[in-house]
């Protein structure tokens, strides 16, 4: 099989690295593309377009394959693959930084915190650079320096009849609204450019651990503790078992336990002034708050979440934490069977708020919190786990119900949340106006293998 003007690698059914091409992150996502079309560049991805559409092929895109929803991988059609494709070229003068559209967030942290400069990126340093930024952004700097998208300076964008455009509030400005937080519905985007901040390379960072009895007692301090903390300050709240890291004692790897993990987007000395009343809350049966490089506390949970093993999440935006939706959380937070199995609360508000709500596609801007409920089992472990974990994960989002905001985060919806959800994600305004994007740039709906919005 060949592709006109490809000059990339065409990986086939019959080709012996084609599972290994095809796996995504999400190890319960078992999808048989007739074609995976690895590209080196633009003119590839392009080229890939193109053929996809002269043969009528259902089309994936694949950045970083770590979309829970498997949305990177497709049954019988083209992936679009720029795995490959994971240049970061950084120019600290500027602030500014160029990252190809197959880039993780490690290799941006890497390449950045060499001149002390990074922008908002995910929590885990396998997350893929274009996944995560097309649909918002959310991380550790995002109260400080606002979500990714507020940080998106341009993109190049290979649109559904193969065109490439670039995108910036100055050229194709319909588009670049879109791109920041539409999803993967608009193109294949093979480049972005960020802004950069001075962060680092040293933070204070970590988290702060108590025992799960003290659940209600933590939430409840923390709710104020958050409301009153600094922007520079960014928090995620983990409710599930202490993983089995190296930097904590052996004897508390897998306790059921609330985690409040911190990272201060400034000086150190002001860091531990802003986490001090955290630190000297309750009991905590271990505090790992230290000064530490901003890189490698970026990728310190990648080993909790890794490549292969199986996902399924359910998520919301949250309306507060009053004292009833904390005993909702404490009450279902401990009940998966997986020790994998966990939940995470992030602190929203700070820049992210203060964006003009219309200024990008990303519409939860008012929220104070939301939360992912995160069921994880090793592929081995299905038979034992796969129908509780799914169960559990549902449950605890209907418990939920009364609280939520009625709007989600669009990159944690999972492969069965329906239509009703996508549209939860953006609200009926902000829907319309992408639906009529996605009409001049893509009016058949090619890329429709994501988190869908049909032309409108």
């Amino acid at each position: 099989m060949e592709i006109n003007g490809f000059r990339g690698r065409l990986i086939t059914a019959d080709h012996a690295d084609y599972d290994t091409a095809r796996a995504v992150w999400n190890g319960a996502v078992d999808r048989h593309p007739r074609l995976i079309a690895r590209c080196g560049g633009t003119a590839d991805a392009a080229a890939a377009v193109r053929f996809a559409r002269g043969h009528g092929l259902e089309t994936a895109v694949r950045g970083g394959g770590h979309n829970v929803a498997g949305t990177a991988v497709c049954d019988d059609g083209i992936v679009i693959d720029l795995s490959e494709m994971r240049a970061v070229l950084v120019d600290p003068a500027a602030r500014t930084a160029q990252v190809q559209g197959g880039a993780l967030w490690g290799d941006v942290d890497h390449e950045t915190q060499a001149h002390g400069l990074a922008t908002t990126g995910g929590i885990v340093g396998h997350t893929g650079v274009a996944g995560l930024t097309l649909g918002g952004g959310i991380g550790f700097l995002m109260r400080k320096y606002g979500l990714t998208v507020d940080n998106l300076l341009a993109a190049e964008v290979v649109t559904a009849d193969g065109s490439i455009v670039r995108a910036s509030r100055d050229e194709h400005p319909d588009l670049f609204w879109a791109l920041r937080g539409g999803g993967g519905n608009f193109g294949v985007v093979t480049t972005f450019r960020f802004a950069l901040h001075p962060v680092g390379p040293t933070v204070l960072a970590g988290p702060v651990f108590w025992s799960a009895e003290d659940t209600t007692d933590v939430l409840r301090f923390y709710r104020d503790f958050a409301a009153e903390a600094p922007d520079e300050l960014g928090t995620v709240v983990r409710l599930g078992t202490v993983p089995p890291l190296p930097v904590i004692p052996g004897e508390l790897h897998w306790r059921p336990a609330i985690a409040v993990a911190c990272c201060y987007a400034g000086a150190v000395e002001a860091g531990e002034r802003a986490v001090r009343e955290l630190r000297r809350f309750g009991t905590p049966l271990v505090d790992l708050v230290s000064p530490t490089p901003y890189a490698a506390f970026q990728g310190g949970l990648d080993d909790t979440v890794l490549h292969g093993w199986h996902y399924y999440w359910k998520a919301t935006d949250l309306t507060g934490l009053s004292d009833a939706a904390i005993a909702v959380i404490a009450d279902h937070a401990y009940a998966a069977r997986s020790p994998r199995s966990y939940a995470a609360l992030f602190h929203m508000g700070g820049a992210v708020a203060r964006a003009p709500h219309d200024s990008t596609a990303y519409a939860g801007r008012d929220v104070a919190h939301n939360i992912v409920i995160d069921g994880v089992w090793l592929p081995e472990e299905s038979g034992e786990h796969a129908a509780g974990e799914t169960a559990w994960a549902r449950r605890f989002l209907q418990a939920l119900q009364s609280h939520r905001a009625g709007s989600v985060y669009v990159n944690f919806l999972d492969s069965d949340d329906d239509t009703s959800r996508v549209r939860e994600a953006y609200g009926d305004h902000t829907y319309r106006r992408l639906a009529e994007v996605k009409a001049k740039y893509d009016p058949d709906n090619a890329f429709h293998h994501n988190k869908n919005i049909r032309p409108g």
